[in-house]
This record gives structure tokens, C-alpha cells and sequence, in this order.
């Protein structure tokens, strides 16, 4: 069966569930996005490395790297292989000295692991056609992309009861930044993060 390679388009907080983060992953040679709904757990798990930011602890998904590098364990890739009733599941394709292993896995789960192996993830032409979106047909998806990579941030000691970020000065977004990283309020670094990469391309 053809596999499909999907690169990451945008993580954002999810507009239908209350505490969840919509994972939007593209097409790689086409325009189909497949919109994922994960946990806050994990989203964080993603966003820290996708922002290059770096935890003071090591994360779950780190500890598992670190496991694995340590015994010679490398994720080859990773395949979302079905879909069922909305639910996506998907396996890690595993290496062993030569000797190859699958391993079942949550999807959110498998994207974390898969960036921090720096391992392609796949998917298959039935799941795409039947979950795909085409991007310019759906003014939900592009909502999701606009918003950055976290659209929801929690509280912040700025000037703005809201906790919008446009009129706090660099200086101290990132002050905010580092007080983040070192609380691991890793949701709220990646939206300073992000507010701060916006007004320095400005």
C-alpha cells in the first residue's frame, strides 16, 4: 500500500473541544490537511520542539529518546495506519541493531517522538481521502493556522488583563519568556515565543 509523507503545517488550540490542540499535518506533494485532536500534554510535548526550546527537565517523550539512544533504539519512521470512528491510530517503525520492530502507539504520542527522532511520518491514501482537508476549501483549518502555533495563553503578569501581547515591549516579553521556560509553562513560552518572532520580522 502507497504511503503518503505529512509534514507538520500548525498546532493550535482546538475550537470544538474545551482543554484540546487541533495538530494539522500537510500533504507532503499535495494540498490535504489532516486536522488531529490531541492533549494539552501533548501538544506541549510537540510545540517545545518545534519552538527549539529547551525544558529544563526532560519530558516524557525526552526520556524516552534518551532510553532508546541509550540502547542503540532508533524510531525509523512513523505511520498513521488507520482511522476508526474518528480515532487515529498509528505505530513506530523501530530499529534494533537490524532487527526491525513495530510499536503501537497514541498518534500525538508517535508526531512527538517522530520530531525528536527527526523521522518521517507517513499515512495512507484511504485515511486521507476520508479525514484529508483541502486547505483553501476550509476556512476552519486556515482559523487554525492564523492563530500560530498556540492560540490560547494561560495567565501572564503582563499589562493586559486579556493576556493579548501586542502592546507588552520585547524587553519584557522576554523577561516573560524565560520565566515561562523555567515554570515548564512550555504553552504559555510558545505563544511569548511566537508574539516575539512576529515583531522581530516586523
Amino acid at each position: 500500500m502507497k504511503k503518503h509523507k505529512l509534514d507538520i503545517i500548525g498546532l493550535s488550540y482546538s475550537q470544538t473541544q474545551s482543554g484540546a490542540y487541533a495538530l494539522v499535518l500537510g500533504e507532503k506533494d499535495g494540498k490535504r490537511r489532516l486536522p488531529i485532536i490531541i492533549g494539552s500534554f501533548e501538544a506541549q510535548a510537540i510545540a517545545i520542539v518545534l519552538e527549539k526550546m529547551k525544558p529544563s527537565r526532560p519530558l516524557t517523550h525526552d526520556l524516552f529518546k534518551t532510553f532508546a539512544d541509550s540502547f542503540s533504539i532508533t524510531v525509523k519512521e512513523v505511520i498513521i495506519y488507520n482511522l476508526v470512528e474518528g480515532i487515529f491510530f498509528a505505530k513506530l517503525i523501530c530499529d534494533n541493531e537490524g532487527k526491525e520492530v513495530e510499536i503501537d502507539a497514541r498518534t500525538s504520542d508517535s508526531i512527538a517522538l517522530a520530531i525528536r527522532f527527526s523521522c518521517p511520518i507517513y499515512t495512507y491514501e484511504f485515511i486521507l481521502s476520508a479525514a484529508g482537508i483541502i486547505l483553501e476549501e476550509s476556512e476552519e483549518i486556515e482559523s487554525v493556522l492564523e492563530k500560530g502555533t498556540i492560540e490560547e495563553l494561560e495567565e501572564v503578569e503582563d499589562d493586559s488583563e486579556s493576556g493579548d501581547l501586542s502592546n507588552v515591549s520585547i524587553k519584557k516579553l522576554e523577561q516573560f519568556l524565560k520565566q515561562a521556560i523555567k515554570d515548564e509553562a512550555y504553552e504559555d513560552a510558545s505563544r511569548i515565543k511566537a508574539e516575539i518572532d512576529k515583531r522581530k520580522k516586523k
